[in-house]
């Protein structure tokens, strides 16, 4: 990753994140203060009058073709009434039967009242096939050319934690005598610094842990991937490319819909699936049995039984990010 870390701010920032001296109340919707697109193009259409306005913005709307002015303008998801989001579900239902000949629907679920969720992650029994790599990138939609996960697959050497010395690039049968397997993707941190950096609040943590991305509010400034130290964000350099038989049509407005061009998306636990009940694509794909996930609330839980019976540990915990996202070894 070639990009610099955003500077540290040498005096309070004012903004929503966690730095020492910030003032804007954790609370309030996005859009209340003059931090957002949003105001940042109100101001400008009250400055520059309609035509100057039109013409400012004529370079933004031509960074992809596909993106209307309704989109470029809308409202942060927050801020949506269920009528708007009802809207704007509408427009992109229409735009993938327009760009990719696919009949989809987009739902909003929304997080479920007192539940938590967490992941596990069995070290021992991981083999290395990358089989939830795959899950992954077909259940989300990604970019068939580039073959895009959120999960990478480390192959590790046994008794060794560095992973400047892994290898996500192996192509030889698995699992090798010599080596364990350790798959990485987001952690879901209690503490996520991709949030604080955001310049726009584009992306935020859900009452059940998961931390979501409005892309289309996203601006693609990547500072959230520079921040994250388990390089768990993707950037669409390009619009996605996926045949229309091969597009997932059980799709959500925060996750696996199709992302546009010059955004950020990242790994959200299938929430189109497990709000509704059901386990990520990736854990049903597994087949050694190694991914466990679960309600971090429910006593009864399997990842709770996990997390009380294993020795469990979570990545660079020294970050002090605390991760929900847990791995352990059977001995």
């Amino acid at each position: 990753m070639n990009d610099p870390s955003p500077p540290s701010p040498k005096t309070p920032c004012g903004g929503n994140c966690s730095c020492s001296g910030g003032s804007a109340n954790a609370s309030s919707p996005p859009g209340d203060d003059g931090s957002t697109r949003r105001a940042v193009l109100k101001g400008l259409g009250a400055t520059l009058g309609v035509a100057a306005y039109a013409k400012a913005l004529a370079p933004l709307t031509e960074l992809t073709k596909e993106t209307s002015m309704d989109e470029f303008l809308q409202k942060h998801y927050k801020e949506l009434s269920k009528d708007e989001i009802a809207t704007v579900i509408t427009r992109l239902t229409q735009e993938a039967k327009e760009q990719y000949g696919a009949d989809v629907t987009i739902s909003d679920p929304k997080p479920q009242e007192g539940v938590k969720f967490g992941y596990a992650l069995n070290l021992s029994i991981c083999n290395g096939c990358r089989k939830c790599a795959e899950a992954c990138h077909l259940e989300n939609n990604h970019d068939r050319p580039s073959h895009q996960s959120y999960i990478r697959v480390f192959e590790m050497t046994k008794g060794s934690m560095d992973f400047e010395k892994g290898n996500v690039h192996y192509d030889h049968p698995v699992p090798q005598p010599d080596k364990y397997y350790m798959p990485v993707q987001c952690q879901q941190c209690e503490h996520p610094p991709c949030v604080d950096v955001c310049p726009v609040e584009a992306t935020w943590k859900e009452k059940d842990g998961i931390v979501v991305v409005d892309y289309n509010w996203c601006i693609g400034c990547r500072y959230c991937e520079a921040a994250c130290p388990y390089h768990a964000r993707r950037f669409n350099w390009q619009k996605p490319q996926i045949p229309a038989a091969e597009i997932n049509p059980d799709q959500s407005y925060l996750s696996n819909r199709i992302r546009p061009q010059g955004v950020m998306e990242k790994c959200t636990f299938c929430l189109h699936r497990t709000r509704n009940g059901r386990l990520p694509a990736c854990l049903e794909a597994c087949p050694t049995g190694a991914r466990v996930f679960g309600d971090l609330n429910d006593p009864a839980s399997e990842v709770r039984y996990v997390l009380e019976n294993k020795r469990v540990f979570v990545l660079k915990e020294e970050l002090g990010l605390k991760p929900q996202f847990f791995y352990f070894f059977d001995e």
